[in-house]
């Protein structure tokens, strides 16, 4: 079969209007099944400190598992955060962060790996029998802020469920968050704790 030539601008406009038809959408041309859209992920969180006068404040409602920030009254943030589960409760109160750390890990929680990495108990404790060939790994928790002297704190970690518990008692943090608060917050940063 021969295909009738075109001249080039004609070729040109063609080429512009299926590139143009293309970019705007899916374009089945393979004959091959087109794939779903995706499904939006959560906004975990939101960040707008404006560095102004006033200190830092973390106010935590353990009921909506959300943070509010403010500074000097001004709203400059939210997040998404992960307190205790049943069993392992965040204490409600009010605290002040009395240390940071930047690379903590766990002295009382993490899991057995295998030797390819692979884990076969996702709640261990130090105590915990380890199986010949196997390892326990502390649970990390960079961009440590403590509250409690009983080893309660802020840190990055999974938050698997927004809006649900998930902890051993710590608060995680959304990971792409917590840098960023734990340089704006300093040792005696209020943090508010409440049902």
């Amino acid at each position: 079969m021969v295909l009738p030539q075109f001249s080039l601008p004609f070729r040109i406009s063609a080429a512009g209007t299926c590139l143009a038809l293309a970019s705007c959408g899916p374009v089945n041309i393979i004959n091959k099944p087109l794939r779903p859209a995706q499904r939006a992920e959560h906004v975990m969180y939101e960040w707008h400190d404006d560095y102004g006068p006033g200190k830092l404040k973390v106010n935590i409602d353990l009921n909506e598992q959300r943070a509010t920030y403010t500074r000097g009254g001004r709203n400059i943030g939210w997040s998404y955060v992960a307190t205790g589960k049943e069993g392992h409760g965040t204490p409600s109160g009010n605290y002040r962060i009395t240390e940071k750390i930047v690379d903590k890990y766990s002295n009382r929680y993490g899991w057995i790996e295998d030797e390819y990495g692979n884990v076969t108990n996702g709640d261990a404790k130090p105590s915990t029998k380890v199986p010949p060939g196997e390892k326990y790994v502390p649970a990390p928790m960079p961009y440590w802020m403590r509250i409690t002297g009983g080893g309660i704190g802020l840190h990055a970690g999974v938050i698997p469920q927004p809006g649900e518990a998930a902890s051993h008692g710590c608060i995680r943090l959304p990971k792409e968050l917590a840098p960023t608060l734990f340089e704006a917050v300093d040792v005696g940063t209020p943090v508010v704790i409440s049902h």
